[in-house]
């Protein structure tokens, strides 16, 4: 019976291709699922920007069909565009899963399942009793319905801080991609089962702090009950794309880009972020196969596109290399730059590169959204190494310790590449043990460190390789006073900058500190000023001059043993 109801559904949408002229019953379209999956020809769209803003654009197929979801509201508006479409059978709605409700992990000797989740917690709770010491799981909050956000950190002393580089994967904040869900729990399994038995799991452990969140969105997963994935969507349950719904770095989008408030799960999410510092970070999903690099909302290429394509293409050619021809090899030989393929607003992958400093990439690793769970051993084959090397990156590039030339005390110091940095590219070390690490593709560089009250460096002619780790420790003399440019200081990060009138000042030190700050247009007058108490570690403070305009400001920051200096541009 239930092969009979997909078989008719699918032959009545395809009867149909609507425009906003046929009189479509939206009550009954909606009545069992607060989104609708659809396609239309990109040839259609005149202004990209519009359609961006309106619906959830899913895939730009290379046959030039746009795919897409959207909410009642953002349907109607679609409708109001006159572009001809056809509505699609939902994808989390074509299989009917194999579901598993109690799962022992020692007997464990194939993740070919879908566990449900009240068995989703019940393993990860498992990794954690059968591997005390190399595995913490806790959850980082609650989505909108009550489930859990859990997340498995691994490391050889997993409780005990070592200044160790943190390293992110997540998967299926659209919970209809299910792929990444399994394969993580997989790789968690991996990871711990092959601690001192496979050379290279054994020093990633060993010199890696490895979080792993295998669902991010499980309202959407488990939007059919909590015993079957069998109906997930892509959003979350108030029908929202959660990858839509962060802060975006580009101020013509904003905090808003999608219009909705921010929901739990992305609060969460970001509150994590602002107290974590994550080296790298990926984020898997569903719907096609490519490695998907930053930037999704500018044309414009990061400063690391060279790392980018490099580390794109290890993934790819590692993947293709253990699968059947044709798997992830489309695009750019598998891989493809975000804007390139279709620009996204209000992604996570951006947020996190731009506003936390991580290297995050979005993998689509699985044409199929909702997969048969018996094809789950297949695509782990696929990419389990690809997971591994990905991972093995945080190891790679520059790495030190920067100290105080006197005491030896750990500085939060910005670490900034000459003639190469922009748009947040840098990292800055960490306050409490001054370790810093960047991700860098081969060359030879000059490298600047600098913070607050220190007198800055540089040491010039420092040779990086491609998977190999060059050490740089870096001691800073103290100076106790002067006037310092902010982007330089270590101590505060400005953006977005050039911007539309609103900036973000966000205080990265472990300490609590109070500030003047103080804003002047270019005739010197003081058009602005605040005191803040800024509270340790990543506190950001929202500054807003939209009523000012277009032209070059400056904005000074007082303490009481420092002042910090920076020019604003409002375009």
């Amino acid at each position: 019976m239930y092969y009979f109801r997909i078989f008719f559904l699918l032959t009545f949408l395809s009867i149909f291709t609507f425009t906003a002229k046929c009189q479509i019953d939206l009550n009954k379209l909606f009545s069992e699922k607060g989104e609708v999956y659809f396609k239309f020809l990109n040839s259609q769209i005149s202004s990209p920007k519009t359609i961006t803003r309106i619906i959830s654009i899913d895939n730009l197929s290379q046959d030039n069909w746009i795919y897409a979801y959207a909410n009642r509201s953002e349907y109607e508006r679609f409708l109001e565009l006159n572009i001809v479409h056809e509505l699609l059978p939902h994808p989390g709605d074509l299989i009917n899963p194999k579901m598993v409700d109690q799962i022992n992990l020692k007997e464990i000797n194939n993740w070919d399942y879908y566990p449900t989740y009240d068995a989703y917690v019940d393993i990860m709770n498992q990794f954690e009793e059968n591997y005390p010491d190399l595995c913490e799981v806790f959850s980082i909050g609650t989505s909108i319905e009550g489930r859990q956000l859990m997340f498995a950190k691994i490391s050889n002393n997993v409780n005990t801080e070592e200044g160790e580089a943190r390293v992110l994967y997540t998967s299926s904040m659209h919970g209809d991609e299910t792929t990444g869900y399994v394969l993580m729990l997989h790789l968690i399994d991996y990871l711990l089962a092959n601690y001192n038995s496979v050379d290279k799991v054994t020093n990633m452990v060993d010199n890696l702090e490895i979080w792993i969140n295998p669902l991010a969105n499980p309202d959407g997963t488990y939007a059919g009950g909590n015993n079957t994935v069998q109906g997930a969507t892509r959003f979350n349950a108030n029908n929202i794309d959660l990858n839509r719904n962060y802060p975006d770095p580009d101020p013509y989008w904003g905090d808003h880009p999608d219009g909705n408030a921010w929901q739990k799960e992305t609060i969460e999410f970001m509150e994590l972020a602002d107290s974590i510092s994550f080296v790298l970070s990926a984020n898997f999903h569903g719907g096609a196969e490519v490695f998907n690099y930053p930037w999704d909302t500018w044309e414009h290429l990061t400063a690391d596109d060279n790392w980018w394509q490099y580390v794109g293409h290890e993934w790819a050619d590692t993947a293709q290399f253990y699968s059947p021809e044709g798997y992830m090899d489309g695009y750019n030989d598998g891989i493809t730059n975000g804007y390139q393929w279709y620009f996204v607003h209000g992604g996570r992958q951006d947020h996190m590169n731009y506003f936390h400093n991580c290297r995050e990439v979005t993998l689509e690793i699985s044409n199929t959204k909702l997969l048969p769970a018996s094809q789950f051993p297949d695509f782990w084959e696929y990419n389990y190494r690809s997971f591994l090397n990905y991972l093995e990156q945080a190891l790679f590039g520059i790495q030190g310790t920067v100290t105080d030339s006197i005491s030896g005390e750990p500085v939060g110091a910005l670490v900034f590449i000459n003639d190469h940095d922009l748009d947040n590219s840098w990292v800055v070390s960490n306050t409490e043990s001054g370790n810093y690490f960047r991700p860098l593709y081969q060359g030879v560089y000059d490298i600047s460190f600098s913070a607050a009250g220190y007198q800055s460096k540089t040491i010039s002619q420092v040779n990086v390789s491609n998977k190999q780790l060059t050490i740089l420790d870096v001691e800073l003399v103290y100076t106790g006073s002067g006037v310092q440019d902010i982007k330089t200081s270590g101590l505060f990060q400005i953006g977005p900058n050039p911007n539309n009138g609103r900036f973000y000042l966000t205080y990265l030190k472990q300490e609590n500190i109070h500030c003047e700050i103080e804003l002047f247009n270019v005739a010197g007058t003081l058009i602005k000023q605040l005191h803040h108490n800024f509270s340790a570690g990543s506190e950001v403070l929202t500054v807003d001059l939209n009523k000012e305009v277009s032209g070059i400001y400056l904005i000074n920051i007082h303490t009481d043993r420092f002042t910090l200096q920076e020019k604003i541009i409002i375009r």
